[in-house]
């Protein structure tokens, strides 16, 4: 059984859990990820390791709440406990000195990128990060990120807070400027890393997105998570997350992300049936 240690409501969707996981702190990297089973009836899903401390052994899991198993965290208090956490798995991301790194991050996935950024800045990299929400009300960890970027954009869609527009304006603007941009990756949403990956596409900057496919096993067993990549069949759960945006099949990718879509649904649906609505907080 794991413990929760700290729950943090950023929004009415999006929360954080700090869990005490003292072997998986120990050993986690930037870039890789769990695999979170809550009880012995439900299933599994994989979750990126957001931050991790190896002095306290704890790691922090940022979720947004999109189905049955991600509602029914949100209702999880400090103190709960749950029955498994495995990790910490996937191939840690490559972080090496550049002299011009932009890191890219939409809704949650913005979470990630913090221990991605902290690597890339002891390397001595020069780090631009451009993150993006829907509205001011989702921002979260502003200040971590203003305290450990060499220069921070803030893009909402609604312009409350920051610049007005999506992160791919802010990607625009930087490119149009005259600093060299060695690398860029991106984490979040499929279309949002698309969009990342062909606006870079001309510059011919080297791109990789953060993959978060279906995943069952989270070991490479399954093959449930496979991603084609240009003419090769890559398991996000072991050779991802990061991957070659240019050459990410993000059509096929969609097709598969949709497939249980129905299933989904309807799971969803009974857990509602037999539970009572959530309150913003996210508690019953």
């Amino acid at each position: 059984m794991y413990t929760i240690l700290k729950k943090e409501v950023f929004s009415p969707t999006t929360f954080l859990w700090e869990v005490l996981a003292p072997d998986i702190a120990h050993a986690a990297r930037a870039g890789q990820f769990v695999m979170v089973h809550l009880n012995s009836y439900g299933e599994r899903i994989p979750l990126t390791i957001a931050d991790f401390d190896r002095e306290k052994g704890t790691i922090t899991l940022v979720v947004k709440v999109v189905g049955k198993t991600t509602e029914e965290m949100s209702t999880y208090a400090e103190g709960a406990t749950f029955l498994d956490l495995v990790g910490p798995l996937g191939t840690p991301s490559l972080v090496e000195p550049l002299n011009h790194v932009v890191l890219v991050g939409g809704g949650i996935g913005i979470a990630p990128l913090l221990p991605i950024l902290r690597e890339f800045r002891e390397t001595g990299s020069y780090v631009t990060v451009i993150v993006g929400f829907r509205t001011m009300g989702e921002i979260f960890w502003k200040a971590r990120f203003e305290k450990l970027a060499h220069q921070l954009v803030l893009m909402t869609e609604d312009g409350s807070s920051g610049e007005k527009g999506t992160v791919i304006d802010g990607l625009k603007k930087i490119l149009s400027e005259e600093t060299p941009i060695e690398e860029v990756l991106a984490i979040g949403p499929i279309g949002m890393m698309q969009a990342v990956a062909e606006t870079t596409r001309p510059w011919e900057i080297p791109t990789f997105v953060s993959m978060n496919p279906i995943m069952v096993d989270g070991i490479g067993m399954c093959g449930s998570c496979r991603v084609k990549v240009g003419d090769k069949i890559l398991f996000a759960c072991v050779d991802g997350p990061d991957m070659n945006g240019h050459l990410v099949d993000f059509k096929e990718l969609k097709t598969r992300q949709i497939r249980f879509f129905n299933e989904e649904q309807r799971c969803l649906k009974a857990y509602h049936e037999r539970q009572p609505p959530l309150t913003q907080g996210g508690s019953r």
